[in-house]
This record gives structure tokens, C-alpha cells and sequence, in this order.
């Protein structure tokens, strides 16, 4: 029975409910999922960029600090490697590396130290001396290249080290040495000053985790990154594009390098906040867009399950109407093409229960029908294969009965031709007449084997094929025949064709008869074409690679409702033909898996096309198939 009122409104809430819920199910989970992916794959993408930036800056200012120490070391080389040095006499020294310090501008002072340790000259002789390890005193011999470590003047506000380079005298003995105060401040803010947004910094430690240079002078010397992550990050084994905190206490993005021949590092790094500041701009883009997407979900979904429970209650009262026999009022009908359209014509039907078994009756007699016409076919398809039978034994009966009649005398007319030639001998005017005779004996022998061959095939003698060579051999024996026909002859036959795969017996049997067929179809004067060539032949999408071999005359043509029988046997527009040739024609090439093309044009001649495949694999048959260049 039909629900009542009360419950059919309660029945179409809750469908509105659940129409809702589906569609919010739909919209929402794709598009957080979405979100979500974006997200990550968005925040990977900006740490691998930032670190590929980070690495290539820590790189370029490494390369760059490199450089300037080597000019450097290559500075003090070059002086303790002048006579001026080597001659230990201040006099000589004094202006020269005065001259040096005020040019190159990076040095606060220069020192030369004798090899008994005393101090032969020095630029600044206000300024105490500093030994090698940076504190007050007279400095050092040094016999190699040496750098010292990094000292902080509060004073100057400069980072300066020393480098010192032996001075070698001319008798190669160690004649002193020349120590070189180095200030920092030039190269340095090259090295600091980097393009990072407004928290990305570079500063230089030491091995021991000391600034040795900051954009804060401060630090320099007085703190140290050993406690913080971004010294394990220099020392230890790290995933790249981890995230830490730097001596700050804040997270960051950040890489390292060694300065070559020193135990410095440059250390670049960037605050996190920055570097996924668009990551949270697309966060809280996508958090609007679910937002915007609810309510448009909901505003959908509520027009949606109006716009269908509207209809189903009122297909509810016509529902009550048609289980009251009231079919007259319960015609219903609406303009729509969509699912409710369907099921309110699916009512319309439904009051017209007479007329619908009248069609339910009417599409039986069709569907009869439509089986008879179909046994119509199966039965034509069944009679014109019995006949193809009847047709295939007559051909086995006949080919039995010409073997028998014909085999023995032929045997023994060849026995009689060899016995003639061994005994008798044959002059050499008719050795030519007499090879063709005994060729045409032999191919009578061969054309009663194919008979039999058609009913039941023989298995092909496979060899390989010279095709020009078979082709010669061929229009060897056509070139009398030809002649006495009055017929010109043309052949094209490509150089290098490749070598294929066959029975050469039966191939240059078929080959004769098609060009027998063609001088026969040319009663006067013609001419007869024969060419090969390399091809391929496409068939149901895929092209093989074959060798063609065509054979055309200029006779009267086969007639268009003739091209799909000529191969069909015992088929002959020939007053004295049998219908065999083509058939046995077609057999000899399907069972090399080749292909027969016909061509014709009434009154303009046919064409015979052999397609051989240089692989066995495409046995079939077409009047006219496309042929295409592989």
C-alpha cells in the first residue's frame, strides 16, 4: 500500500538528507585530498629549492674566500721570493713593503723575521708582535706556507689573521721569514652580504664552532655554535632539507662548506618562517576554498533534492491512483529528458497495459521473424558449402582417374625421349627443342601432381630462392611461346632482391601459368610485362616485407562480377579450360603464405600481382589489398 502522508514526508527528508551528505561526501574528500597533496608536494618543492639556493651561495662565497686566500698566500710567496727580503736589510725592505701594504690595502702588517728570530723590519713597529698563535711575542721561524687563526681587533672592529711564508736566501738556506697581518674587512662583506630574503645570513666558524666573521661584530670570537644544531649540521650526518635551530634557538633551513687548506666553514642559512611563508599563503588559500566549496556543496545539494523529491511525491500520488484502476488520471506528463522524465513515462506506460502486450506480442512475431531470416542464411551457408564439397571430391575422383589414364603413357613417352638422347644421340640444332620438349614433358607430370596436390597438398620442399634466377629461368621457357604469339615482352626485375624461402618447383609452375594465361587472353598482338621487386603488403594494420612479382597484359580483362570467382574451382571463361590453373595458382602462393592480387580493366588488360613474404606468416587472399612501403 501507499505510505500516508506523514511518512512520505518524513521518507523525503530523509532522501534530502542523504542526497546532502553524498554530494558533500563528493565535493569535499577529492578536494582535501587535492589540498593536502598540493601541500606537500608544495612545501618538498620550496626546500628543495632553497637548499639547492643555500648550497649554491655556500659554494660561491667558499669559492670566492678560496680565491682570496690563495691570493694571498701567493702575495707572500712572491714577496719572500725577491732579492730585496733575501738581503735581510731594512733599508731595502722598508719602502718595498710599505709600498705593498699601501697598494693591496689588505694588510695592517708585514713583518720579516731573520733565521735567528730577530725582527729585521716590520711596517708597524708601534703595534706589539704576535707569535704564532696570535698572542704578544716575536713571531716564529717558519720553514713552510703557514696560516694562523682569526683574532678579533675591538679597537679596528676587524677580524685580521697572519699567513707567513719562508724566505729562501740564494745559497737555499732559510734566510727568515715575512709574516703578513691580514685584515678581513673587504673580503668579508662579500662574503656576508648574500640575497636571501630578509633573514637569510652567512657567517664564518671555525672548527670549534667560533664566529670568526658575523654581521654582528659582537659574536665574532665570543660565541660559538657547538651547542646548537646547526654545528651538527656541520659535523654530523644530516638528511638535506631537515629542519633545525641554529644557535638562535630558531628553526632554519641551512648548509655548509669547508674553506680548502683551513679548518673555517662558511654556514648559510634561512629562517623557516620565511622560507614557507607562500606554503602558508596557499594553506590558508585552500582553507577559504573548502570553506567556499561547503557552501556551495550545501546550496547544490538542497536545489538538487528539490528538484528531484518534488517529482517523486507526486509520481507518489499517480502510484495510488494506477493501484486504484484509475489508468485515465493517472496520464501523467513532464518536459524533462533526464531520470524523473524516464520514470514519469515509465507511469505513462504503465496505464496503457493493453497496448503494451499488444507491442510485447508484435516484437515476439519480429523476434520470429528475425530467426527465421537467420536459419534462411545458415541453411544458404550450408548449401553452398556442400556444394564447395561436391566440387572437392569431383576434383579427387578426376584427379585420380587423369593419373590413371595419363601417367602411364606419359612415363613412358619420357622414357622413350631419354632413351632417344642416349642412344641415338640429338643433333645440336634440335638440343634446344629437344630440352624444351622433354621441360614441357616434365611440367605435363608436374601438372598432373598438383591435381592430386589440390584435394590433398603434398608438403612443400623448402629451399632458398634466388627470385631473378627463377625469373630467367622462367621467361627462358615463356620467350618461345611469346614469339609464336606475336607478343612483345617487358621486363623489370631490381637488383639485389632477397633471398626467399619455398618450393622452386612450384613456384615457377604457377609463374608459367599466369604467364600462359596472359598470352592466351591477348589473342593478337600485346605485350606481356613481367617485373619483381621488393615490397610489403599491409593487412589488418600491419605491413610484412615481401617480394612482389607482377604480371600484366594488355588482353580483354576480366569483367568486374568475374574478379571473385576466377579462383573458385572449375570456374573457366575458356571454351577448352578446366578452372583449375588460378585455383592451383592461389593454393601454391597461400600455402608459401603469400598473397594474389587481381587487377582488371575491361578492354585495358589484367594484372597479376604474387606477394611472397620474406616470413612465413601471412597466408591469405585479395582482389585488391593495400600495398604500402614498410
Amino acid at each position: 500500500m501507499f505510505l500516508p502522508s506523514p511518512d512520505r514526508k518524513t521518507w523525503a527528508l530523509t532522501l534530502r538528507a542523504k542526497v546532502m551528505l553524498i554530494f558533500l561526501v563528493l565535493a569535499l574528500i577529492p578536494l582535501i585530498l587535492i589540498g593536502a597533496f598540493t601541500l606537500k608536494i608544495t612545501e618538498q618543492l620550496i626546500v628543495n629549492m632553497v637548499i639547492r639556493q643555500l648550497e649554491n651561495v655556500a659554494v660561491d662565497k667558499v669559492a670566492i674566500l678560496e680565491r682570496w686566500l690563495d691570493e694571498r698566500k701567493a702575495d707572500l710567496m712572491v714577496m719572500a721570493g725577491t732579492s730585496l727580503l733575501k738581503s735581510m736589510d731594512p733599508g731595502q725592505i722598508g719602502p718595498y713593503l710599505e709600498l705593498i701594504r699601501d697598494n693591496y690595502g689588505v694588510y695592517k702588517d708585514l713583518t720579516v723575521v731573520s733565521a735567528a728570530g730577530d725582527i729585521a723590519f716590520s711596517s708597524r713597529p708601534g703595534l706589539p708582535t704576535m707569535d704564532a698563535g696570535g698572542a704578544p711575542g716575536i713571531p716564529e721561524v717558519r720553514q713552510a706556507l703557514y696560516i694562523s687563526g682569526i683574532t678579533y681587533g675591538h679597537e679596528e672592529k676587524e677580524s685580521t689573521f697572519q699567513i707567513a711564508a719562508p724566505i729562501i736566501g740564494d745559497d737555499r738556506e732559510l734566510a727568515g721569514t715575512i709574516y703578513g697581518s691580514v685584515g678581513t674587512n673587504k673580503i668579508i662583506f662579500f662574503v656576508l652580504n648574500v640575497s636571501l630574503g630578509k633573514t637569510g645570513e652567512c657567517y664564518l666558524v671555525d672548527k670549534e664552532g667560533r664566529f670568526l666573521a658575523h654581521k654582528e661584530p659582537h659574536r665574532i670570537l665570543m660565541e660559538n655554535i657547538s651547542q646548537s644544531d646547526s654545528f651538527r649540521n656541520i659535523f654530523g650526518k644530516r638528511d638535506t632539507g631537515e629542519i633545525y635551530l641554529d644557535y638562535r634557538g630558531i628553526e632554519v633551513l641551512g648548509t655548509s662548506r669547508k674553506v680548502g687548506g683551513t679548518d673555517w666553514y662558511i654556514v648559510v642559512e634561512q629562517d623557516r618562517d620565511e622560507v614557507f611563508q607562500s606554503a602558508s599563503t596557499l594553506k590558508r588559500i585552500i582553507y577559504l576554498t573548502v570553506i567556499l566549496c561547503i557552501g556551495s556543496a550545501l546550496m547544490l545539494t538542497w536545489v538538487i533534492s528539490w528538484h528531484i523529491v518534488g517529482p517523486i511525491r507526486r509520481l507518489g500520488r499517480y502510484a495510488g491512483m494506477i493501484a486504484d484502476s484509475r489508468f485515465d488520471e493517472a496520464i501523467v506528463r513532464i518536459n524533462r529528458n533526464d531520470e524523473i522524465g524516464m520514470l514519469y513515462r515509465s507511469f505513462e506506460d504503465m496505464s496503457l497495459k493493453l497496448q503494451e502486450r499488444q507491442n510485447h506480442l508484435e516484437q515476439k512475431v519480429g523476434l520470429r521473424e528475425a530467426e527465421l531470416k537467420e536459419t534462411g542464411l545458415v541453411l544458404q551457408k550450408t548449401k553452398l558449402i556442400a556444394e564447395h564439397s561436391e566440387k572437392f571430391a569431383a576434383l579427387g575422383r578426376m584427379g585420380a582417374a587423369v593419373a590413371h589414364e595419363i601417367r602411364t603413357p606419359l612415363t613412358s613417352l619420357k622414357l622413350f625421349l631419354e632413351s632417344v638422347e642416349a642412344d641415338i644421340g640429338i643433333s645440336a640444332e634440335f638440343e634446344e627443342d629437344f630440352r624444351i620438349a622433354m621441360q614441357q614433358v616434365c611440367r605435363i607430370e608436374g601438372t598432373i601432381n598438383r591435381f592430386l596436390d589440390f584435394t590433398k597438398p603434398r608438403d612443400l620442399v623448402f629451399s632458398e630462392i634466388n627470385i631473378a634466377k627463377l625469373m630467367e629461368d622462367v621467361l627462358f621457357m615463356v620467350r618461345p611461346l611469346v614469339n609464336r604469339h606475336e607478343c612483345s615482352l617487358h621486363v623489370r626485375i631490381d637488383d639485389h632482391l632477397p633471398v626467399i624461402g619455398g618450393d622452386r618447383k612450384l613456384l615457377f609452375e604457377t609463374i608459367i601459368n599466369l604467364l600462359v594465361n596472359a598470352l592466351e587472353a591477348m589473342p593478337g598482338q600485346g605485350t606481356l610485362s613481367v617485373a619483381a621487386s621488393r615490397d610489403c603488403f599491409e593487412f589488418n594494420g600491419s605491413a610484412a616485407p615481401c617480394v612482389r612479382i607482377d604480371i600484366s597484359d594488355t588482353g580483354h580483362g576480366i569483367s568486374e562480377d568475374q574478379v571473385t570467382d576466377i579462383f573458385e574451382p572449375f570456374f573457366t571463361t575458356k571454351a577448352s579450360g578446366t578452372g583449375l590453373g588460378l585455383p592451383l595458382v592461389l593454393n601454391t602462393i597461400q600455402n608459401h603464405g603469400g598473397v594474389v592480387r587481381v587487377k582488371s580493366n575491361p578492354d585495358q588488360g589484367t594484372i597479376f600481382s604474387l606477394f611472397l613474404p620474406l616470413e612465413f606468416n601471412l597466408p591469405l587472399y585479395e582482389a585488391d589489398g593495400k600495398n604500402t612501403d614498410c
